[in-house]
């Protein structure tokens, strides 16, 4: 996590101070609940919120005790202890650390999906609008990175919508994963605590409850959440890929915009490189980065080990800010994107109409030739315009073995642009509906 690619609001979350803010918070929740069951006096609770409930902790202090303890929590249990006074005794009564880390996490993680989950609907909104913008603006259409059929700007666009409109309903359900609470004790038995204190902290903290620990929540469900953030992270790259490809000088179809004083190269003045979708692709491999170690913090040793600490202490914050960077910056990319329409029609105008060769082929077998007599005909023409630069339409007219088949009007008919985007408006309403 470094601040070139971090935005506050997401640091923020994993900054000390709110990590000792939610401490105490699962603490304190913890400690009046146990005074309502009458397991520590009422007054002791009270004077844990009284005494700290707005103190700004001292990081510094906690880390100088924990030098000594090498045990986080009990370090900030003993600062703790010095702002509240005797009455600390009564915090953590039955508790073990794990229900502090664990619980703690899991609202940092819900927290930091609520963002991302927000992060996501501005890119949507985003590639919406220039989606409808360019709902008919026709580009050609590439497979193996070659001329295919004609497309629209929009449907890719669209096409990118739908694909983070599924990235939006996976971050929910990694969010409702992950957002659990576990106050179970050493173990996960609940020898020493009220499972109501754990259901009482869960309501406080906004999580639901845990329904097996052992003395650690299962890290199937962070892995399940890690592994989102990979796959949001792979459609961010695909994105990118796409405008990185477009702009291209061969292609130039479509361009990060430019701002007035950006220089593109320190050697070469006329250089304009998509140099933000090639850092978006690169910070998706750091999020994908993240995956693995994840899914194999899920196998831990018996009731708990901690060799997954070490990993969820960078992999949180690194994956949700790195991510949450990620996403705003594409959004700004989509916004701000310059379109080419009059070079993407000469794009789809280079190969001399050969983008309707599919529909020569079946309209010579619906004419009564065989499907291997059809494509035949209509490659041995295509290759000739291929090769030699030629009109497509040119030399199927002058073919008479397709003469014979079909008459000018016909294949000239076959030629028409209109015939590739007459479902253009089904696809964008079943992806936008009728709006």
């Amino acid at each position: 996590m470094i601040p070139r690619y971090s935005r506050p609001e997401m640091v923020a979350i994993w900054e000390p101070q709110t990590r000792f803010r939610i401490w105490f918070e699962i603490e304190a929740h913890a400690t009046d609940k146990l005074a309502e069951l009458g397991v520590v006096p009422k007054g002791a609770a009270a004077a844990v919120w009284a005494k700290a409930g707005d103190a700004v902790f001292d990081v510094a202090r906690i880390d100088e005790i924990e030098r000594v303890t090498k045990h986080d929590v009990i370090a900030f249990l003993t600062h703790l202890a010095e702002i509240v006074g005797p009455e600390a005794r009564f915090v953590h009564q039955g508790m073990t650390s794990s229900d502090v880390l664990d619980t703690t996490l899991a609202v940092q993680l819900a927290r930091a999906s609520d963002l991302l989950i927000a992060d996501v609907d501005g890119l949507l909104a985003t590639l919406k609008r220039r989606a409808l913008e360019h709902k008919y603006t026709p580009t050609i259409g590439r497979s193996h990175g070659i001329h295919a059929e004609p497309v629209t700007f929009g449907l890719k666009l669209v096409q990118a919508y739908a694909e983070f409109a599924r990235c939006r309903a996976r971050l929910v359900a990694a969010r409702a994963e992950v957002a659990t609470c576990a106050i179970s004790g050493a173990v996960g038995t609940f020898a020493n605590i009220d499972p109501a204190v754990e259901a009482h902290v869960a309501a406080k903290m906004g999580l639901a409850i845990e329904p097996v620990s052992t003395q650690v929540i299962p890290r199937d469900r962070h892995a399940m959440f890690f592994a989102t953030l990979g796959v949001v992270a792979s459609c961010v790259e695909r994105l990118a890929t796409e405008i990185r490809h477009l702009q291209r000088t061969e292609v130039y179809e479509a361009e990060e915009f430019f701002s007035p004083g950006q220089k593109g190269s320190s050697a070469m003045p006329h250089k304009r490189n998509p140099v933000l979708t090639e850092n978006l692709t690169g910070l998706a491999r750091l999020v994908r980065g993240m995956v693995v170690p994840a899914m194999e913090n899920v196998a831990l040793w018996h009731e708990r080990d901690i060799s997954h600490s070490s990993v969820e202490r960078m992999i949180g914050p690194d994956a949700t800010v790195t991510l949450d960077f990620a996403l705003s910056r594409l959004t700004g990319v989509i916004d701000k994107l310059l379109v080419y329409p009059a070079n993407m029609r000469k794009n789809i105008d280079r190969l001399g109409g050969l983008h309707n060769s599919q529909r020569v082929l079946l309209a010579l077998t619906q004419a009564g030739a065989s499907r291997e007599e059809s494509y035949a005909l209509v490659q041995r023409n295509a290759m000739r315009t291929w090769e030699n630069g030629e009109d497509f339409l040119t030399n199927l007219k002058a073919d008479a073995d397709v003469a014979a088949r079909l008459s000018q009007a016909e294949i000239e008919a076959m030629f028409d642009e209109a015939y590739h985007l007459k479902h253009v408006d089904m696809i964008f309403q079943r992806v936008f509906g009728e709006d």
